[in-house]
């Protein structure tokens, strides 16, 4: 099976995808994330998987919290600049709105939901590593809004990592 068999699956799914973001050492640095989701009930845990080819993912090791943001729909600008730029080789935060959360933690001002978690494990899953989150802190809308942006909306985003 190769990517054209599962793609009209994957399509059919519209998944959010998420800008995770991460802080150590005197470094920062986020990314496009097309791969999270919920993964445990009790204890709440969710899993962002990073690849291993990102910026962010090497700051990720160093980090004891990654903040998990979820897009407005209309904020592909935001989608582009987290997906398409290096992190080694810009600031991707650089004349954004954002602050220092929980843990160190880097918090986009302009996310329509976010939450930190504290790094419980990983998995290594090929050229992506599972990072098992415990949620500490969050912060979700109370007002009607726009809905998240999906995978499909960011289809036409290049990765600006390294291949």
């Amino acid at each position: 099976m190769d990517d054209e068999d599962i793609a009209p699956f994957t399509a059919l799914a519209h998944p959010a995808v998420y800008v995770v973001t991460a802080a150590a050492d005197d470094r920062r640095a986020g990314c496009l994330v097309g791969f999270a989701g919920q993964c445990s009930l009790d204890p709440v845990r969710f899993a962002v998987w990073l690849s291993k080819a990102n910026h962010t993912y090497g700051v990720a090791l160093s980090a004891r919290t990654l903040t998990v943001h979820l897009l407005p729909r209309d904020r592909h600008d935001l989608a582009e600049r987290f997906g398409a730029l290096c992190g080694a080789e810009t600031d991707k935060f650089s004349g954004l709105d954002w602050h220092e959360g929980l843990g160190g933690a880097v918090v986009l001002g302009d996310a329509l939901a976010w939450f930190t978690g504290r790094v419980h494990d990983r998995f290594d899953g090929g050229d992506h590593v599972a990072f098992l989150l415990d949620p500490v802190a969050t912060h979700t809308p109370t007002a009607d809004g726009p809905g998240p942006l999906t995978l499909n909306d960011a289809t036409d985003i290049t990765a600006g990592h390294p291949a």
